[in-house]
């Protein structure tokens, strides 16, 4: 019997060892403060108050295995306390790194909707509603990401969403019946860093991406009745010389849509510059072109206040400059936007303007 006690007190501490070692690890909470003010101008222009304010919190835990494997959990907590989006990375050392992420990520794809040099944000995020239609592909669902070991300065990224729009499932539940006729979606992605030995050449990035989504139509006696498939792409350049950095990118949306007034493609241009004046003060220029077409080219087509217009193509223009300078924990930004045809509506009131000038304050 009381070999027996031994046992059990022994089995019983080895497992309150094993739930110890477990749960070792750190936790740490980052967060900051974002105050702007926006001066808008052509069809921007609006009454209310210009003044705004943003505030975020990161939970960020972190621990290691038994094996030396790594893994990171982090929540976020944005503006007005709202909840944004949970990441679990699990780092396994030469074998690459596994990222699960609930639908607001940046995975796949969806890191090279804008990879274009900027003091601050990209031409279309300064607070000026565009209307921009970008490359996104599984990173604004919930997906899981694999991203192989790094080698001879290419990275190798793969990513799937079990269903496209599905976001923030709980633990032990799923996301519910899917009523769309959106199946699975696959990323892959390439980031390369070929300096061939060079020092010239050492800031020089090629990157390139592909999306593809299942579309079925639910109706069919079969899911594999395939129809309509939607399809996205980007592929791009960034160099780094001394303080000055050049970019130039190209990106697609095919939409897989067959009805006589839907959009059949979206094609957009991205340029960007940028110089650093020094480690404090960085400006820059961007600009993002944007060119939406349709199924039926001859259809008539309503622009708001415009009545009935050609379905021919329509190019949206945003241009963008851009000035940082950062003090310590605080750092000042200002830009100057203006967007031609918003929306993708060609008519003069759709062209909008705006000055925006924000203070980050980070702790």
């Amino acid at each position: 019997m009381n070999k027996l006690t031994k046992v059990g007190c022994s089995a019983l501490c080895g497992s309150l060892a094993a739930v110890s070692a477990a749960n070792a690890g750190d936790m740490t909470v980052t967060g900051g403060v974002d105050m702007s003010w926006m001066s808008l101008g052509g069809n921007s222009s609006a009454t209310g108050s210009p003044i705004g304010i943003g505030s975020n919190l990161t939970f960020k835990a972190s621990g290691e295995l038994d094996n030396g494997w790594t893994f990171t959990g982090t929540v976020a907590n944005l503006n007005g306390s709202a909840y944004s989006t949970a990441v679990v990375n699990i780092d396994m050392l030469g074998l690459g790194s596994l990222n699960f992420n609930q639908g607001n990520s940046g995975n796949g794809i969806d890191a090279f909707d804008d990879k274009m040099p900027t003091a601050w944000e990209e031409t279309w995020g300064t607070g000026v509603g565009t209307g921009i239609q970008l490359v996104k592909g599984v990173g604004t669902s919930h997906n899981i990401q694999y991203s192989l070991p790094k080698f001879l300065g290419t990275s190798i990224v793969v990513a799937m969403a079990p269903v496209m729009g599905a976001t923030d499932t709980a633990d032990k539940t799923t996301s519910g019946v899917n009523t769309t006729s959106k199946g699975r979606g696959y990323d892959a992605t390439i980031n390369l860093n070929p300096s061939l030995g060079t020092e010239l050449l050492s800031g020089l990035n090629l990157f390139v991406g592909a999306h593809y989504t299942e579309i079925y139509d639910k109706n069919k006696a079969s899911p594999l009745n395939q129809e309509d498939t939607h399809y996205e792409g980007v592929a791009g350049i960034t160099l780094d010389l001394g303080p000055v950095s050049l970019g130039g990118g190209r990106s697609g949306i095919l939409t897989g849509k067959v009805g006589t007034t839907d959009v059949d493609y979206y094609r957009n241009n991205m340029y960007g510059v940028a110089f650093n004046i020094n480690d404090d003060l960085s400006v820059s220029y961007g600009r993002h072109e944007s060119e939406q077409n349709f199924v039926n080219p001859g259809a008539g087509y309503t622009d708001a206040g415009a009545g009935v217009g050609s379905g021919a193509a329509r190019t949206m223009q945003i241009d963008s400059w851009q000035a940082a300078y950062t003090i310590g924990g605080a750092s000042i930004r200002v830009a100057e936007t203006k967007v031609k045809n918003a929306s993708y509506q060609v008519v003069d009131d759709f062209d909008k303007s705006a000055r925006t000038i924000s203070l980050s304050l980070a702790f």
